[in-house]
């Protein structure tokens, strides 16, 4: 198919990272899902098309990481898009969550990231060319209770990924970084099952296919920020700047998202 792209995908055993894998799939790139979960890659794998495969990784491991990308450029000789979607997190107020947790978060969604664009960008730089994606959150710029150390993660992802396109401003690769807001995944329902997280649900999820389709055209427009829904990322922005307005916005939105949490739950409970 004209314009096929090979791309790796990490987290891509559920949530965003499968949505963003079958929609790839569908479009006739070839995708290589790198997960962890290597049982739950391959069931995602064998539903999504002969045009995927799978791949145990570690993003936190270097060593993972080389052999990994030395089967992707042995595969298909390239390797055209990076997204680095894998994340985790552990719920809960700070102070209640221990500092491995923290640590463990800090390593998986910036340290993870990092460690995959350093080995990844020097291949593209030598092949001339490359696109590397980092899935972040709105809350790189609306730090959320309950998930401090996500939202510190997703934080410094944002600026990790910033200075490095900055750096790389005259090359050949290009960055591109997502902010979706909160979405139905297997993530949000880990959130749901504990009450500091109640600011989460007082807006409306997205689809996890909402995001994948945003992720695409970012990747087709080459586009420096996607944010998901668009319509919020100029408020994000500037909230999130404004730490009295935060706090004015969670005294309110923390009422409505109790409530609609609740809801969540009932509902759950109706259909058990």
């Amino acid at each position: 198919m004209k314009n096929c792209k090979v791309m790796l995908i990490t987290g891509g055993a559920s949530g965003i990272g499968a949505a963003t894998v079958r929609m790839a799939a569908a479009q006739g790139h070839n995708v290589v899902i790198a997960d962890i979960n290597d049982e739950a890659a391959q069931n995602v794998a064998r539903s999504a098309g002969s045009n995927v495969s799978s791949v145990r990784l570690d993003i936190c491991s270097e060593a993972n990481w080389k052999e990994v990308l030395d089967k992707v450029w042995a595969d298909f000789g390239r390797l055209d898009v990076l997204i680095n979607n894998a994340a985790i997190a552990h719920t809960g107020y700070a102070v209640d969550v221990s500092i491995a947790k923290h640590q463990h978060t800090i390593n998986t969604n910036f340290m993870g990231a990092v460690i995959s664009m350093l080995e990844t960008l020097p291949r593209f730089k030598q092949q001339g060319f490359g696109h590397i994606v980092n899935i972040s959150s709105m809350n790189a710029f609306l730090p959320f209770p309950g998930i401090a150390s996500y939202s510190a993660a997703k934080h410094a992802l944002r600026a990790f990924h910033h200075a490095v396109a900055i750096e790389e401003r005259k090359g050949t690769t290009d960055f591109t970084i997502v902010y979706p807001t909160a979405t139905e995944t297997p993530m949000l329902e880990q959130e749901a099952e504990d009450d500091a997280m109640a600011l989460a649900f007082a807006g409306d999820p997205v689809t996890p296919e909402a995001v994948a389709a945003a992720i695409l055209r970012g990747i087709k427009n080459k586009s420096d920020e996607v944010y998901i829904p668009a319509s919020r990322g100029s408020f994000v922005r500037k909230t999130g700047v404004r730490p009295q307005k935060l706090r004015e916005l969670y005294d309110r939105n923390e009422i409505i998202g109790a409530e609609k949490l609740k809801q969540r739950r009932e509902r759950i409970k109706a259909k058990a």
